[in-house]
């Protein structure tokens, strides 16, 4: 959500846009991609998904493809720091400061990375494997020990509390 607008997006390149969550409106990707996962941050919506896409919107409506410099699936898009991060298959870890102009950065594993937040002066990736790799800035990974090798799916930063959801009841 952001702009006033709720985003959501989908298979095939598929982008839904609603201005009160009932009743949604169909918009052109201009990919037939799958898109994985959308966030809004600074004025834009950035979504990402299958082969290394990447759009950006301004409003939802209007999308453009961007060069992620990656044909890796990417599962995961968030914002913090100014910085945006996207993650994804063999440890994909791309940054951006204004969504357009993506740098891949080294994450120090080859998992499939599923999740990212920021929280607490710290990007946190997660992944297959119970992989979990933080940095300061998204540009130094460091591997953290997560207690488990179940698949991490998902996490969230929310009342001073990292927050990390996986399979197997993970």
């Amino acid at each position: 959500y952001g702009n006033n607008t709720f985003v959501t997006v989908g298979k095939d390149g598929k982008i839904f846009t609603s201005d009160n969550g009932t009743t949604w409106t169909s918009r052109t990707s201009g990919v037939a991609k799958r898109l994985n996962a959308v966030t809004f941050s600074n004025d834009k919506f950035v979504a990402v998904g299958g082969q290394g896409t990447l759009l950006t919107s301004p409003n939802g409506t209007a999308w453009t493809e961007q060069t992620s410099g990656t044909t890796n699936d990417l599962y995961k898009v968030n914002y913090g720091n100014n910085t945006y991060i996207a993650v994804g298959d063999v440890g994909t870890i791309l940054t951006s400061a204004d969504g357009i102009t993506w740098i891949a950065q080294t994450s120090g594993t080859t998992k499939p990375l599923r999740g990212a937040t920021y929280g607490n002066n710290a990007f946190v990736v997660v992944g297959y494997d119970g992989t979990i790799v933080t940095s300061p800035d998204g540009t130094t990974w460091t591997a953290q020990t997560s207690g488990t090798t179940n698949g991490l799916y998902t996490i969230i930063y929310e009342n001073n509390t990292f927050v990390t959801v996986g399979g197997l009841g993970t």
